[in-house]
């Protein structure tokens, strides 16, 4: 029962972006509607924020994967590229004054 009321919760809320105060208001109201105990409840809590936070984690990867396809795609470089090449430039303008 418990599982259940666990795949409904985290499809009605949209499990990445629950607080963890939006998540005990809705065990709360989920204890009172279902008699959930507390422990039940402290569990489904604790289970709403372990995949909140996961789904944030694998939401953060896929835009991170994408920006660098797109960056690639662009040709741009990145900002540590651009120092480097400047370095390197003043560099070779240093041997070429001395």
């Amino acid at each position: 029962m418990l599982e259940l009321i666990e795949k409904v919760v985290m499809t009605t809320i949209g499990v990445a972006a629950i607080t963890q105060k939006k998540a005990e208001e809705l065990v709360s109201e989920m204890k009172e509607r279902y008699k959930l105990s507390e422990e039940e409840g402290k569990h489904l809590v604790d289970r709403i924020q372990t995949l909140a936070k996961e789904n944030r984690e694998k939401v953060r990867e896929m835009a991170e994967a994408e920006v660098h396809k797109v960056v690639e795609r662009l040709g741009l470089v990145s900002a540590e590229e651009v120092e480097r090449l400047k370095q390197r430039v003043q560099d070779l303008e240093t041997r070429l004054k001395g």
